[in-house]
């Protein structure tokens, strides 16, 4: 895993996750399997931020702001790149239930994964012996929240005008004992999913900046797997884009 403003890395966890509860073709809240929830996506909530946004994936709300470009203090030396650090914190009135996202590690986790995601998409060149900051809160966990806040961080740093190679959209996907796998899971079926799996891609080429599986998969699961996550990035990609149009429209009156 890279360290905050390292060299990008994708990542890849194999994790055993218990067994669950079996669950058909009708999903809980009543969605076909490839379908995400409904999403809304918002920019230029933090008047004192460089740039930000907010982002639902059905209950999940996300914040995220960004600052900088800002002198860097590190001791490193003279770098050609600049830095990008990311902060995920979930609200201590994240989740319904208490204890069902473990604080501390789970910020960690999800720190190293949206920094990762995001990385790869920023010209930190444009900006050498600098830094910028993404702080990311996530104020509602019901699940795909790693999805959420790489959304929600590609956003705000869009919003901010920070030089990016290409707009970074994060789609989640959960397998069902049965063998069934399903988009952008919630907090009900993360909690019965046997295996699970997170995708970040640059759309404009399909290029992924950051890959997480839990659980276990063969090889072709994990590339049709790959597949579906893909169709819902390039669909979330289409929703930013239709986003930050409206919002440089409404700068331009």
């Amino acid at each position: 895993m890279a360290a905050p403003g390292g060299e990008p890395a994708s990542i890849l966890v194999l994790q055993p996750l218990p067994e669950s509860a079996p669950v058909g073709g009708q999903r809980v809240d009543g969605r076909s399997l490839e379908n995400a929830r409904d999403i809304l996506l918002r920019t230029g909530l933090v008047s004192q931020a460089a740039g930000s946004s907010y982002v639902e994936f059905g209950d999940t709300k996300v914040m995220a702001a960004v600052y900088g470009p800002r002198p860097t203090d590190r001791r490193e030396g003279f770098s050609q790149r600049g830095f990008l650090t990311v902060d995920v914190k979930l609200a201590s009135f994240a989740t319904r239930e208490r204890g069902r996202v473990q604080q501390g590690p789970a910020e960690r986790e999800m720190s190293e994964a949206v920094g990762t995601a995001l990385r790869a998409a920023v010209l930190r060149e444009h900006f050498p012996k600098a830094a910028v900051d993404v702080w990311v809160t996530v104020l509602e966990a019901d699940g795909s929240e790693a999805a959420a806040a790489t959304t929600a961080g590609a956003l705000a740093l869009a919003d901010a005008g920070v030089p990016m190679r290409d707009l970074v959209a994060a789609c989640s996907l959960a397998r069902m004992e049965g063998g069934a796998v399903v988009v952008d899971p919630c907090g009900a079926e993360q909690a019965q999913q046997t295996a699970s799996a997170m995708l970040a891609v640059m759309p404009s080429a399909d290029l992924v900046t950051g890959a997480e599986l839990q659980g276990q998969w063969t090889s072709q699961e994990a590339r049709e797997a790959v597949v579906l996550a893909l169709g819902g990035c390039r669909e979330l990609a289409e929703a930013m884009q239709e986003t930050l149009q409206e919002a440089a429209a409404e700068a331009a009156q």
